[in-house]
């Protein structure tokens, strides 16, 4: 490996370094980035189905029935009803006649009518599609429907407040947390005075703003939390659900897990790797004056000059999650950041150059993602140059699906982490427990 250091410099929307805001790239690769990470509906396998006709009468379906096997599918379903006696009802009465089973149902009022949300088990030959022809028929409108799983099947409370707990112990949960509540959705945290973004502090109120499809959420620290779902609205009670967790975010204030392992280097050397936040800013910006003028443009792709303004961004819990390598004397010489950028993760690391070709990096990005799927997310990517050939090596190394992308020079590589590469992964570790470990 001939560096354990990697530039993810995200070449789009002039972003920061391995993530948002700070740096520009070129036009040609704006696009093509765009091209390769454009944000859509679901689609697939997912099941999901655009809104149907509205304004059919209620009553039951001519559609046939297929004959049921004994197999069954989860589907969540969301559709707007009439705020009025008996609209409900129709539609229990359309989906009984298709053999489809209620398993839980939230209500979501609004100015006029109501936006039921459904978990459903229907039986496996019955499409999606069926589905929201009866619910159009009983007087639904605007039917969303997709896949569910196993884990839909906890009660709404519960679900909650297992969020709320997960938010309360780690400040970087919260935009995890809030996917997680919200379904598939974008969202990005600004700071209050992003450079070149026109965003200030009063572009979200304290009380926040809902608009359709997008939710505007001011961020604990100043800045903006920006939630957009462009497939389907926001209701009211999704508003102040969010709203809810970001104001106990607020509260409880900065805040990371103070776990730590301590590991033995083939050389001998014991290091210990933990979590790293904005109180680490001061030796991270030592470690910057020790990286050589190479390691610094690999990782930032940059003037070298301005890679310190970086850190205080990359390093907040609001962004991601940092990981920060420390020497027995206790002297910072690695950090690798998992970054949550949009409905995407990005890895970005860096080593000191004297602690490099010592498997550091490799480490690091192993435990980057693992913590990458303890959070359920579908991929990992890093953004580095072509010629970083020991980003290359150690991205091999996870033994996991790779993807790769190439412009100009930049080299895109993206790691899929579907079941059986997550159970790879977590078994590796089991393997490969560290030396010692103090929590």
């Amino acid at each position: 490996m001939t560096s354990d250091t990697s530039d993810t410099t995200r070449a789009r929307d002039g972003r920061v370094p391995g993530h948002h805001w700070l740096l520009s790239a070129t036009a040609g690769f704006r696009e093509w980035w765009q091209r390769h990470r454009g944000h859509a509906p679901p689609t697939g396998d997912t099941g999901a189905r655009p809104p149907r006709t509205e304004g059919r009468r209620a009553g039951p379906s001519e559609a046939v029935v297929p004959v049921a096997t004994g197999a069954t599918l989860l589907w969540r379903m969301r559709t707007t009803v009439k705020d009025e006696p008996g609209s409900l009802a129709a539609l229990c009465t359309a989906l009984a006649e298709h053999r489809v089973d209620i398993l839980s149902l939230q209500t979501h009022p609004l100015a006029e009518g109501t936006v039921d949300e459904f978990l459903l088990r229907a039986p496996e030959e019955l499409p999606a599609a069926e589905i929201g022809r009866a619910v159009s028929d009983a007087g639904g409108a605007a039917t969303w429907i997709e896949r569910g799983d196993a884990h839909d099947l906890v009660d709404a409370p519960t679900r909650i407040l297992g969020l709320a707990t997960r938010t309360a112990l780690d400040a970087a949960e919260l935009p995890l947390t809030l996917r997680q509540l919200l379904g598939r959705c974008t969202i990005r945290s600004l700071p209050a005075t992003a450079p070149g973004s026109g965003l200030t502090q009063e572009s979200a109120p304290v009380e926040g703003a809902l608009e359709g499809t997008v939710m505007r959420l001011r961020a604990p620290e100043g800045g903006v939390i920006t939630v957009e779902r462009p497939y389907l609205p926001f209701t009211p009670t999704e508003f102040a659900r969010a709203r809810a967790l970001v104001e106990l975010d607020a509260r409880l204030g900065p805040r990371i897990p103070h776990s730590r392992d301590v590991l033995t280097l083939p050389e001998g050397d014991d290091i210990m790797v933990r979590r790293a936040d904005a109180g680490d800013l001061r030796a991270a910006k030592a470690m910057h004056k020790r990286c050589s003028a190479r390691t610094l443009s690999m990782r930032y792709h940059g003037p070298v000059g301005d890679a310190d303004r970086y850190l205080k961004h990359l390093l907040s819990p609001r962004f991601g999650r940092t990981l920060a390598v420390q020497t027995a004397s206790g002297r910072l010489v690695g950090l690798g950041h998992l970054l949550w950028d949009g409905d995407e993760t990005e890895i970005a690391l860096i080593v000191e150059d004297d602690w490099q070709r010592r498997g550091i990096g490799s480490e690091l990005l192993r435990r980057l993602v693992a913590m990458a799927v303890e959070t359920g997310c579908a991929h990992v990517y890093v953004v580095t140059q072509s010629s970083n050939t020991g980003m290359v090596a150690a991205m091999r190394g996870l033994e996991l699906p790779l993807d790769y992308q190439v412009e100009e020079g930049t080299l895109v590589i993206t790691a899929r982490l579907d079941e059986a590469a997550v159970a790879s992964t977590r078994a590796e570790r089991l393997r490969e427990r560290p030396v010692g470990m103090t929590e």
